[in-house]
């Protein structure tokens, strides 16, 4: 059996209760329409399920930072409201005062309380059970959709770039970076040693990166400006494509292993319960030494689900195995989560065979910094 300190792990689906904090920099001048604005938004976020507390603080040293705590049931009811078209109408009011921020999520391991101020009622939610082995790499993704008929033309593109500069600063440096494509739909995926934040600024300042992104604008199904800073914000918002399960066996990898992404079609609805499904078999498979599976990823947004694996194994030679199921139950339980229209059955091996194939995205560039 794979020990805790033997594998890196990472996950969203433990049920343990959520501390969001939300660093801010106000624009000077911009306090008391910040102030109106969260008013307003607090009292939405109140009906929010999952929600617990809110907390909105301001620097003793600075009046221009602020800070806002809050806590959630667990991280899955915060991840579907942060991610979602709501969310992205609610903060806009907030875009105008705010000179930059800073969002970090931590499942709650411990915690000490005064037993006289205590509520009769006990708090909602789970503490995280364990703590979970990192191994320094923040995994992050985005998706757009690209107007049909143009795929070629932006493959061509997204696989023609010059890499960026991988040192961002003294601690935070790119480590890699996997761009794939399923019909329209375009997922880069990156992962990043460091602060995730201060990569992707790095990242957008690069003018190679830039030429490209340029270059992509007209054939976007979403039209952005990026020389106006709300069409970025927006874009990139609705772009996210965020990690919520990563497990990987611990120490140097060997040479062999093949990356792959695959993109589950999930019904309407049932995009987190797939997910969640598939991280519950990737950890079963991450404790089994000799499984292929060297670490996979889980990047889910709505009904966008897209699973990055590492395999020993060509992907095609255990189709079960590579989708991330095992056993005629699992199966079961995928297919009803997928939307079977678009995936087709998976009643036999041939049937699964081919909805692995059809799912299995192109491969448009997998670049790796040196020594990463």
């Amino acid at each position: 059996m794979t020990t805790l300190s033997e594998r890196i792990s990472q996950s969203a689906f433990d049920g343990s209760r959520l501390r969001v904090v939300l660093l801010l920099d106000l624009h000077e001048g911009a306090q008391q329409d910040f102030l109106e604005a969260y008013e307003h938004l607090r009292n939405q976020v109140a009906s929010v399920p999952g929600h617990i507390t809110d907390q909105l603080c301001q620097s003793i040293e600075n009046p221009s930072q602020w800070l806002i705590t809050s806590e959630w049931e667990s991280a899955p009811p915060f991840l579907a409201w942060v991610n979602s078209e709501e969310h992205v109408k609610m903060v806009q009011p907030l875009h105008g005062c705010v000179r930059d921020t800073r969002s970090l999520r931590f499942s709650v391991l411990r915690e000490t309380s005064n037993i006289a101020s205590l509520v009769p009622e006990p708090p909602k939610g789970r503490l995280q059970a364990n703590p979970r082995v990192g191994d320094g790499v923040v995994r992050h993704a985005l998706t757009f959709t690209v107007k049909p008929g143009s795929e070629s033309m932006v493959a061509e593109i997204l696989a023609g770039y010059t890499s960026p500069e991988a040192r961002v600063d003294d601690t935070t440096r790119l480590r890699r970076t996997s761009l794939f494509m399923h019909g329209n739909r375009v997922v880069r995926a990156v992962e990043v040693q460091g602060d995730l934040v201060a990569a992707l600024r790095h990242i957008s300042q690069q003018p190679e990166v830039r030429a490209v992104e340029e270059a992509i604008n007209p054939y976007l199904e979403q039209d952005r400006d990026l020389s106006d800073p709300n069409s970025a914000r927006v874009f990139f918002t609705r772009a996210a494509l965020p990690a919520v399960h990563h497990v990987a066996s611990g120490g140097q990898q060997p040479d062999g292993i093949r990356r792959h992404a695959l993109y589950y079609p999930a019904k309407e609805g049932c995009g987190m319960a797939l997910a969640r499904m598939l991280a519950r078999q990737d950890e079963l498979a991450a404790d089994d030494p000799s499984c292929p599976v060297a670490g996979s990823t889980i990047f889910q947004r709505d009904d966008v689900v897209v699973r990055m694996v590492d395999l020993r194994i060509p992907v095609d030679s255990d189709p079960m195995l590579s989708l991330g199921v095992r056993g005629p139950r699992k199966t079961a339980v995928l297919r009803r989560l997928i939307d079977t229209d678009v995936a087709g059955g998976l009643s036999n091996d041939r049937e699964i065979a081919r909805f692995l194939e059809r799912s299995d995205m192109a491969l448009i560039t997998d670049r790796r910094a040196p020594g990463a």
